[in-house]
C-alpha cells in the first residue's frame, strides 16, 4: 500500500490541490455498490460489505466499502480538497450535511426492480428522495432558500448508476424479463429517460455541477469471465456492447442538458475507456493480475464475493479486481484521479471533476 499512497500525495502534489481547502464546498454521491461507503450496512440484503477482508487496506477498516481500501469517489473527495471522507446518508447529521453526503447504495439501479433478488437497495429514485430531504435540512441550516441555492449550485454531484441494471436484471433472465422485452438499444433508451427524471428533481432542488460517471466494462469482471468466458480472459462482448450503448446515450444526454440548461453544467467520465486502458496496459500501472479477483470462491475468484474472513491475496496492489466486482483500491485510484484530472482528451466529456469544480 505504500506505493498507492505515494502515488496519491505526488497526484495531489502536481495538481496544486490544498488539502485544507477544498475547491467545491461540498460533494454530493449517488451509485450503487462501487461507491456504497455504508448505506447498506442496516439494511436486510446480500449485498453489504460490513465485514473483512473487506477495509483490510482502510484505515477504519470494514466500513460497507466494497473493496479493500479507498473507492474512486474517496478519491475524488480527497483530490478536492476535503479533509475527510463524505458521510453516508445514513450516518450524516447536523453540518455534516454541508460537506456533502453520500447516497449510493450497492445493488441499486435506476430501475426499481433492479436488485431486488438481493433484498435491500435504495433505488436511484429513493436516493434522489433522499437527498431532497437533505437539501430541507441545508435550508433550515443556512436560513434562506436563496443562500441555499446558491450555495449548492458551487457543489458537485457525481452520479454513477446504471451497472446493476444490467448485471443484476437485464443479464439475468431467471429473475427478469426485460431481456426479452426489451433490444439493448430500447432498454437503454428506458434507463436514459428515467436517469432524465431524477436529474430533473435534482436540478429543482438546487444542483448545477453534475458529473455523470458511464458503466465500465461489466463483460470483464472476475463473474462473468468466471460464468461466460471459455478460457477465463475473453471478456462477454453482449455485455460490453450493451454496456457501451448506454454510456453513449449518457454523452448525449450531456450534450442535451449543457445545451438546454444554460445555468448548469454537465460532464461525462468514460470509466469504461479508462478501465480498458488499464486492462490494456497494465504493467503501465503496476497491475499483474487483470481478470480475477484478489478474494473470492471458484474460478477467477469471481463465482461470489469475498466470504467473511477470508484471507486475500497479499499482492493486492497487482490486481485490478478486489472481488467478483469491484476494482480494488489501487484501480479506484486511477480511475478516481482521471476522473478528477483526465489524462488523454477521452476520459472525460467536456470538462473533468476538477475543471467542473472550478467552474
Amino acid at each position: 500500500m505504500a506505493r498507492v499512497c505515494a502515488m496519491m500525495m505526488m497526484m495531489a502534489m502536481a495538481m496544486n490541490i490544498a488539502m485544507c481547502d477544498p475547491i467545491a464546498p461540498c460533494y454530493f454521491i449517488f451509485g450503487d455498490s462501487l461507491v456504497d461507503s455504508g448505506n447498506n450496512n442496516q439494511l436486510q440484503s446480500l449485498a453489504r460489505a460490513d465485514y473483512f477482508p473487506y477495509g483490510i487496506d482502510f484505515p477504519f477498516g470494514p466500513t460497507g466499502r466494497f473493496c479493500n481500501g479507498k473507492t474512486t469517489v474517496d478519491v475524488i473527495t480527497e483530490l478536492l480538497g476535503f479533509d475527510d471522507y463524505i458521510t453516508p446518508y445514513a450516518q450524516a447529521r447536523g453540518e455534516d450535511i454541508l460537506r456533502g453526503v453520500n447516497y449510493a447504495s450497492a445493488a441499486a439501479g435506476i430501475r426499481e426492480e433492479t436488485g431486488r433478488q438481493l433484498g435491500g437497495r435504495i433505488t436511484f429514485a429513493g436516493q434522489v428522495a433522499n437527498h431532497v430531504n437533505t437539501v430541507s435540512q441545508v435550508v433550515n441550516i443556512l436560513g434562506d432558500e436563496n443562500e441555499a441555492a446558491n450555495y449548492l449550485s458551487k457543489c458537485i454531484y457525481s452520479i454513477g448508476l446504471g451497472s446493476n441494471d444490467y448485471l443484476n436484471n437485464y443479464f439475468m433472465p431467471l429473475y427478469y424479463s426485460t431481456g426479452n422485452q426489451y433490444s439493448p438499444d430500447s432498454f437503454a433508451n428506458d434507463l436514459i429517460n428515467r436517469y432524465t427524471e431524477q436529474l430533473r428533481i435534482m436540478y429543482s432542488n438546487g444542483a448545477r455541477k453534475f458529473a455523470l460517471i458511464g458503466i465500465g466494462a461489466i463483460g470483464c469482471s472476475p463473474n462473468e469471465l468466471a460464468q461466460n468466458s471459455r478460457d477465463g480472459r475473453t471478456c462477454d462482448e453482449r455485455i460490453n456492447s450493451a454496456n457501451r450503448i448506454f454510456n453513449s446515450k449518457l454523452v448525449s444526454l450531456v450534450d442535451h442538458f449543457n445545451q438546454n440548461t444554460p445555468d448548469a453544467k454537465f460532464t461525462y467520465i468514460n470509466a469504461y475507456g479508462i478501465f480498458q486502458d488499464m486492462v490494456t496496459n497494465p504493467s503501465r500501472y503496476g497491475f499483474r493480475v487483470t481478470n480475477a479477483g484478489c478474494c473470492g470462491v471458484g474460478r477467477n475468484n469471481g463465482q461470489i464475493t469475498c466470504l467473511p474472513g477470508q484471507a486475500p491475496c497479499l499482492n493486492r496492489d497487482e490486481f485490478v479486481f478486489w472481488d467478483a466486482f469491484h476494482p480494488g483500491e489501487a484501480a479506484n485510484i486511477v480511475i478516481g484521479s482521471r476522473s478528477f484530472k483526465r489524462e488523454s482528451a477521452s476520459d472525460a466529456h467536456p470538462y473533468d471533476i476538477q475543471q467542473l469544480a472550478m467552474l
